[in-house]
């Protein structure tokens, strides 16, 4: 290990222990970035808005404005990538948690779950398509390391690539596929957290259990999305919560469909329960509405949510 990742890992183990010193309050309240705001610096003043000390990372913010561009932070160069880390530290923030798009492609070999019928030529371009993802997948990887190095941050979200009609008949090469993955993670000091997605083959708190579990490596943890269990039917609280193993359980994200409806979810009784279990992560708000109203959607959210937290102390 050189010297900047002897510093890296110093500085990672520092904030890890900040957040193991503290209970589940405000203090370990996070936003996902471009779901808040329109640019970089409306994301930070967001933050401070509401006394935030942690934010997650994935795209850099446009509020939904399809003419502007982002850029993926994972693939950003290196100084792009210290003047955002200089940026944050300056404004007293941290990254709590990456948000990548590893593995959020078809696993090549394996036949899709689609919602309509594709043509055999957009079949074609597909599979082109998902089999140069897979070929780039471990130099992405190495990006995204890269990256949390950079960024000061040891958490990574993965997917278990798009869903199959049959997930339970490609479990095993999905757990190896994952178990590579964490390896190269772990050599990287970083630890990957799968996410439960409805478009993926781990969707539900179950699947997610099962194949962390299933895996069984220190280097590959949870993010649980409790909105993305819905289209399975699953009753994420306190059925699907109780399901997962909670030592393995390092960020978890909530959407403004489940604080201000259409599907909300008892966030005040979950946050107890996590208090209860020692969690040691954050929470992450990714605001998620695509009516043009995401700014004000996650503005409303923060009133509410900061409500299902015990005092700061």
């Amino acid at each position: 290990m050189n010297r900047r990742e002897v510093l890296w890992t110093l500085g990672a183990l520092g904030s890890s222990l900040e957040l193991q010193a503290k209970g589940l309050d405000w203090s370990r309240f996070a936003v996902l970035t471009d779901e808040v705001a329109g640019s970089e610096g409306d994301a930070i003043a967001f933050a401070k808005q509401y006394g935030l000390k942690w934010v997650e990372l994935r795209d850099t913010p446009r509020a939904q404005d399809k003419s502007r561009k982002n850029e993926t932070y994972f693939r950003m160069d290196s100084d792009r990538l210290k003047k955002v880390h200089a940026d944050l530290k300056a404004a007293d923030l941290k990254v709590s948690f990456l948000n990548t798009g590893l593995l959020k492609f078809g696993l090549p070999g394996t036949e899709l779950k689609l919602s309509k019928p594709e043509s055999p030529e957009a079949k074609t371009a597909r599979e082109a398509r998902q089999d140069a993802q897979y070929a780039a997948r471990m130099k992405d990887l190495e990006l995204a390391i890269r990256a949390a190095h950079i960024l000061e941050v040891s958490q990574l979200r993965v997917f278990a690539y798009l869903r199959t009609a049959e997930p339970a008949q490609i479990w095993d090469r999905l757990a190896n596929e994952l178990g590579e993955y964490a390896r190269v993670a772990e050599k990287g000091g970083v630890t990957l957290l799968l996410e439960n997605e409805s478009s993926c083959n781990v969707a539900t708190s179950k699947e997610l259990a099962d194949m962390t579990l299933k895996v069984n490596s220190k280097a590959l943890g949870m993010n649980w999305d409790p909105d993305n269990c819905w289209a399975f039917g699953e009753k994420v609280w306190p059925d699907g919560y109780h399901l997962l193993p909670l030592k393995k359980l390092g960020n978890v994200q909530m959407k403004a469909a489940n604080v201000l409806g259409p599907r909300k979810i008892d966030w005040t009784a979950i946050i107890k329960q996590l208090n209860k279990d020692g969690y040691k992560g954050c929470i992450g708000l990714e605001t998620h509405v695509f009516d043009g109203t995401l700014i004000e959607k996650a503005n409303l959210c923060m009133k509410e949510i900061k409500g299902y937290f015990p005092a700061a102390t």
